[in-house]
């Protein structure tokens, strides 16, 4: 689940610990993990409900100043049943230590080298790892569809690959866009080397 930057420390100390969206169907499944900005969140209730629960102190508990923002927010995606999700926060996304990971040696290298060759034969569009990686180090903090398209791709499977590069610790989603991980950038500088 997606939620905004400016969220993510109250989620972190608990004073952030629900949710409301709009979804045609549930997204989320109590018990059920989820890496988040915050990092990880645990879903305890997901509930469908009715427009009267959104009070001024619900919006305050969702991080929202009052209900008038909150709601506001809300029909930004006006299609769908109004759920309320509640969570609490489990840990660090164990993908940040990995991002932070720049020493690599040979041996890493060669298994992340190996695993975006993997990606690229894959591919039913071709390589396509380097010039991803090549696209965020040049134009962080860019929108997801604006490089898909200076790469002459779609949005939806350019964030379905780039999603690929986060698991390797190589990316790091941003409010908007993305940008290289200290992992990313050095094994970037690697491959540029190695060309």
């Amino acid at each position: 689940m997606l939620f905004k930057q400016r969220l993510w420390p109250g989620m972190r100390d608990g004073s952030i610990a629900v949710t409301f969206r709009r979804w045609k169907r549930s997204q989320a499944t109590p018990g059920r993990r989820y890496r988040t900005g915050a990092g990880l969140i645990e879903v305890d209730t997901v509930d469908v409900v009715g427009e009267a629960v959104l009070t001024d102190d619900a919006g305050r508990a969702a991080g929202y100043p009052d209900r008038a923002t909150l709601v506001a927010e809300l029909d930004k995606f006006p299609d769908g049943d109004l759920y309320r999700i509640t969570f609490h926060h489990v840990g660090e996304d164990p993908r940040r230590a990995l991002r932070e990971d720049a020493d690599l040696g040979d041996d890493d290298h060669a298994a992340i080298a190996a695993r975006l060759a993997r990606y690229d034969r894959a591919s039913p569009r071709g390589p396509w790892t380097r010039a991803a990686l090549d696209a965020i180090a040049a134009r962080p903090a860019v929108r997801a569809g604006d490089l898909a398209e200076a790469l002459g791709r779609d949005r939806a499977s350019f964030k379905l690959d780039v999603r690929k590069l986060k698991e390797l610790g190589l990316t790091e989603s941003l409010e908007v866009g993305y940008r290289l991980s200290p992992r990313g950038r050095a094994v970037l500088d690697r491959l540029a080397a190695g060309s």
